[in-house]
């Protein structure tokens, strides 16, 4: 747990935030999650980097903090260079500057790509082919290099699935079947022993860049004028950047999810459209069933912080990550047809 002067400074950043907005100016909201907390008021939202230190970020000092914020503005421009507005100083009632904040435009929460989509709305396939145009875009001008391109190695790769299914198996059991992860496992392996010049094929043609690396309905709002797309994985470098196939599965992954395939399928053809992407679809299966891994670990994460399920409804969630996850892998699986007997 976090020490009580940690919880103070979390508090005070946030309270002075808010102290220095005007009321008249409209109601003002606050939202926490794990790492940040979030200020609403009017058209603007703000995001504070909470004091906290986990395996897999750091942001115990101010400066870490600062940092972390001027990188996430950085990243996100990329995306939605109108969203990101500025980093903001946040003073104590001395007038010292204690912490930073970033300033985003508010988002309306019913243009939210993943409640369009529960909802049928018919907006949704011409918002998608624009996501499609924008990832597609950005990815083309995304920054490339040898410190880019090993994250995309067999090796790493299979670095990368060894780290997500040793987290997956602590919820084996109670949330995971093990019958499952053992699958999974196999088939990964199967696939990236027998791929190796595919992927070193995709490394020399340039198809490795610094994405967006947690590309999800929830973070794309489809407006009148076009998505905004938000929040890419802006703490560890290493995780956001790969094949462009990875970055985007993401997004499909989450399409199927939602119970809607066929805009997955759509999608990917969009993408292939504007990028001029040529590629086997069990390499873009391979990477589905990699996120969807990863997704389910983060649901157990969340179901079970103490070691056992807290909520069943994330637990279910998990369950269906696992699954997606064990399909796209299955179809990616090579298949010997043999044709005998008479023409």
């Amino acid at each position: 747990g976090r020490s009580t002067q940690n919880r103070s400074m979390d508090l005070a950043a946030a309270d002075s935030l808010v102290a220095s907005l005007d009321p008249a100016d409209g109601a003002i909201e606050r939202v926490d999650t794990h790492i940040s907390a979030l200020v609403f008021q009017n058209g603007w939202a703000y995001k504070i980097k909470r004091p906290v230190r986990y395996e897999f970020i750091d942001l115990s000092t101010a400066q870490r903090r600062e940092d972390a914020c001027r990188r996430e503005l950085t990243l996100n421009r990329r995306f939605s260079p109108d969203v990101y507005d500025s980093v903001i100083p946040i003073h104590d009632p001395t007038g010292a500057v204690i912490d930073h904040a970033v300033r985003m435009r508010r988002m309306p929460a019913e243009r939210r790509l993943s409640t369009l989509i529960s909802s049928n709305d018919p907006r949704v396939p011409d918002q998608l082919r624009a996501v499609a145009r924008i990832m597609a875009a950005v990815h083309s001008r995304a920054d490339r290099g040898p410190d880019i391109d090993r994250l995309a190695t067999p090796d790493a790769l299979a670095l990368l699935w060894r780290r997500s299914l040793d987290d997956a198996r602590r919820f084996a059991g109670p949330i995971l079947d093990p019958l499952t992860l053992t699958a999974i496992d196999r088939r990964a392996e199967r696939y990236l022993t027998g791929r190796t010049p595919l992927l070193l094929d995709r490394i020399a043609r340039g198809h490795i860049v610094d994405g967006h690396g947690d590309l999800l309905a929830d973070d794309i709002f489809a407006l009148d004028d076009g998505p905004r797309i938000l929040d890419c994985l802006e703490f560890d470098d290493a995780l956001r950047a790969g094949d462009v196939l990875a970055d985007i599965a993401f997004l499909l992954m989450d399409l199927d999810r939602l119970g809607h395939p066929e805009l997955a399928r759509q999608f990917a053809a969009w993408y292939a459209e504007f990028s001029d992407e040529h590629h086997p679809a069990s390499l873009l299966d391979h990477y589905i069933a990699y996120r969807a891994l990863v997704r389910a670990k983060v649901a157990c994460l969340r179901a079970a912080p103490a070691g056992e399920p807290t909520d069943e409804a994330v637990v279910q969630n998990a369950r269906q990550y696992l699954a997606l996850a064990a399909r796209h892998l299955a179809r990616a699986e090579v298949s010997l047809v043999i044709v005998g007997g008479l023409p």
